[in-house]
Formats: C-alpha cells, structure tokens, sequence
C-alpha cells in the first residue's frame, strides 16, 4: 500500500464504529418517520412524508418548539453574561480565590436529576424555603408561565460553572503584556474589555456558545424532573414530547418525526457555529 493510503487505513475501523453507532441508527429513525407504526394495535403502514405534514398542524408540536427556544436563548444568554462576569472576577488576583475557585463548581458537579429534585422542594409552594426567604405565595412549578422560568433559572444555576471554568481557562493564556501596555498608554477598563479581552475571548465564547445551545436545545431531564411537561403540557420542549410520544403512547412513527426534527434543528445550529467560528479565526 502506498505512503498516501495508509492514514484511510487506520482510521477505517473508527469510520466503521462510528458508522454502524451513528449513521445506522439515524437512517432507521428517518425511515421509522415516514411509517405509521403503533404497537399497541400492531399497525405497520408506510406513510411517506405524512407524519411531518401532521406535524406541521400540530399545536402542541409548536408550543414543544417555542418552550424549546426560549428556554435556549434565555438560559445561554444568562449563563454567558454571568459566566463572564465571574470569570473575569475570579481571573483578578485576592485572597482566597483557590476556595471561590472550588465552590463556584459545586452546582456542576451534582447530577442534574438531584438538583432538579432539590430545587422541586426548594420550589414547593407549602414547606419549600423560597417562598418561605421571599415572603410570598407562589406555586413556582404550579403555574405555566413561572414553571418554566424556574426550569430556566436551575439550568443556570447549575451550568454556569462550565462556562465560568472555559472562560476562565481562556483568560489565563491573555498576555498580561497586552494589558501593562495598554495602562501605559492611558486606556480605561471598558477600553481593555472591549479591545482586548473580549477579542481574544471571542473564539472561546463561540465554544461556549456551542456546547451550551446544542445541550439547552435538547433539555430533558431538568424540565422533566420539575414539572413533567406540566402543568397541561405548557412546559413540555421537543424532547420530552418526543419521549411522550415515542414510550408512552408508543406512536413510533410519530414521535421517529419528533427526533428527526430535532436532530435537523440541532444540525442547523451546529453548522451556523461552526461558520462563525471559522470566520472568527480566519
């Protein structure tokens, strides 16, 4: 074999695993999709593209997708902004700053199942300590409109830290020269920010904004463990609709329609990313 076909070589039995892992299971997905398949009644009926016409009329369908991309745009805009501004905190020099460093990882670490059911209780409206700290009455999970607000506000709370430590990570490999340089020269601290430290944090922003849109995007279990989708399904995002759809009322088809939509959603995002992240380091 030749000196240039010896890099397909190696790499063929990865192709492979990844083939028989990723490609196989979304072509059968895709082609579940276009059948109308109900196990309980053990119908099995080609459909064509029936299913996503269905979907296009289907209402719940786009509540699923609008609670999807609030909860998205809402939860990564948070995480960035606050994300930022403690890395930038944690990035100065003060005492004490390895422990700080230690506790602002705490929410990460814990499952995200046991921090949706601690903040459940936190959010009970008899006995939870929220209301109890705020002096109020509020059924946090028992109303459509701060059900899914308090979903948004555990997602921050507990992936923050994972902005905060790439972040940070990024602003340690920052030259202090570039700064020193610009003090000499008289330029204010929103001056460095923007000309300095937000360029050359740009690239790694775009990172963050990846990991976290594509993971927001496909919510599941914090919204799950609150609320279920409730109350009334008013919560519910594409994934949990999708799992209803798929293991609870076993419409396999249906819900195969469900998955497809959001892995293409993902896919879009993905690659509108990855274009900005090539722009960014060209």
């Amino acid at each position: 074999m030749t000196t240039k076909g010896k890099p397909y070589l190696f790499l063929a039995p990865t192709l492979l695993i990844l083939a028989v892992v990723t490609l196989y299971p979304l072509f059968y997905v895709f082609w579940l999709s276009l059948h109308r398949r109900l196990l309980i009644f053990d119908i099995s009926k080609f459909i064509g593209l029936e299913n996503y016409g269905f979907l296009l009329r289907d209402d719940r369908f786009w509540n699923a997708l609008y609670n999807t991309v609030y909860f998205t745009a809402v939860s990564v805009f948070l995480e960035l902004i606050l994300g930022l501004a403690i890395a930038m905190l944690l990035n100065r020099g003060f005492k004490g700053k390895g422990i700080m460093r230690s506790i602002i990882l705490v929410p990460w670490v814990i499952p995200t199942v046991v921090s949706a059911k601690m903040w459940g209780w936190m959010y009970n409206p008899d006995f939870g300590i929220l209301n109890h700290l705020l002096g109020v009455n509020i059924n946090w999970l028992g109303s459509p409109f701060w059900a899914l607000n308090a979903a948004v506000f555990v997602d921050v709370w507990k992936t923050t830290p994972f902005v905060v430590l790439l972040l940070m990570a990024r602003l340690q490999t920052i030259p202090v020269d570039l700064y020193r340089a610009a003090r000499v020269d008289g330029a204010s601290n929103w001056y460095i920010f923007r000309r300095i430290t937000l360029p050359l944090l740009m690239p790694m922003i775009l990172i963050v904004l990846i990991f976290r849109t594509l993971d927001a995007f496909r919510v599941f279990d914090v919204i799950y463990v609150l609320t279920g989708g409730g109350p009334g399904n008013t919560t519910e995002t594409l994934s949990i609709y999708a799992y209803k759809t798929l293991f609870q009322t076993l419409q396999f088809g249906y819900g195969s329609a469900l998955a497809v939509t959001i892995f293409l959603s993902v896919a879009i995002t993905t690659t509108f990313y990855v274009k900005l992240l090539k722009r960014g380091t060209e």
